[in-house]
């Protein structure tokens, strides 16, 4: 990693002024290797491999395309180095953006299922634990799934590197609200193809890939104030992890397909709900325009 001495504030912000072709530059190539060896490697691994969309196997390296592609362009196209990549950990001073990021998936998935039971999606059984409130089986294996998104982190930092750390600030001129749309569409459209390979499945595929779409956009809100508040990108992928391994995971077990669920498409239009409501909060304290607040390492 190279040195800076760009205060931590600047973490995760546009490029120092330079050769715009340059940056252009990166910014195409950024996008070629993303996409070309993400979608490649899907359609290689599930029409010649047969793997699933499921399949760890396919998975990982699709998931890490993002990550490799920053990385090459970082490196050997425009040899900007890593001094905004937000690398460092910053635990003692990002404490408390760590604790948001890893508390916040099942929260989310708590909450959702509470707005799902309000109106009346979801029924759930309230003569004992394991209704809407979880019970001690329930308790032990959401324990579980956050210990294993800690240790899963490293792998979903792939698409944050990519995604939240190196494409939002170059698209733009990093301008915070077309930067984060643009990036959430973007990384909605590259996960696509999923929607194909049996990584999920939707009863109405125009209608499903809009919902994705707007959970990405809102996703991506959140992911980027994390990332811009604690100086950090290992906190976003943090929180990514959480959302696969989490809260995804506790919405497709309660309002998934099977034992009279309500499929894919109602979890995500319910999830939108809560995290629309944290997005325009944090727009209300104008909360994404702030890096590192008060957190200097």
């Amino acid at each position: 990693m190279t040195s800076t001495t760009r205060p931590p504030a600047q973490q995760g912000g546009p490029p120092a002024p330079g050769d715009r072709a340059t940056r252009r530059k990166g910014t195409i190539v950024f996008l070629a290797l993303s996409f070309g060896g993400t979608w490649l490697w899907l359609l290689f691994a599930s029409a010649v491999l047969g793997l699933s969309g499921l399949h760890p196997l396919l998975q990982l390296p699709a998931f890490c395309a993002p990550g490799i592609a920053a990385f090459v362009v970082r490196r050997w196209v425009t040899k900007e180095g890593f001094a905004d990549a937000g690398l460092r950990l910053r635990l003692r001073a990002a404490w408390r953006y760590y604790v948001a990021a890893w508390v916040g998936p099942p929260l989310l998935a708590w909450s959702t299922l509470a707005l799902a039971a309000a109106l009346g999606v979801w029924h759930p059984d309230l003569s004992g634990p394991g209704g809407i409130l979880p019970g001690g089986d329930e308790l032990l294996s959401l324990t579980a799934m956050m210990l294993v998104a800690l240790v899963l982190t490293p792998l979903y930092l792939g698409e944050e590197f990519g995604w939240t750390g190196y494409l939002r600030s170059r698209l733009f001129g990093g301008a915070l609200v077309p930067s984060s749309i643009a990036t959430g569409l973007i990384w909605a459209v590259w996960h696509f193809p999923l929607a194909f390979t049996g990584y999920v499945e939707f009863s109405d595929l125009a209608l499903g890939l809009l919902v994705w779409t707007v959970s990405f956009q809102l996703q991506e809100i959140l992911l980027l104030w994390l990332y811009k508040r604690s100086g950090s990108i290992w906190v976003a992928g943090l929180a990514h992890a959480g959302n696969n391994m989490v809260l995804f995971l506790i919405l497709g077990t309660y309002l998934g397909d099977e034992d009279g669920g309500v499929g894919t498409i109602w979890p995500m239009a319910l999830l939108a709900v809560p995290m629309a409501l944290i997005c325009l909060w944090l727009v209300a304290r104008r909360a994404l325009n702030a890096d590192t607040a008060g957190d200097r390492a």
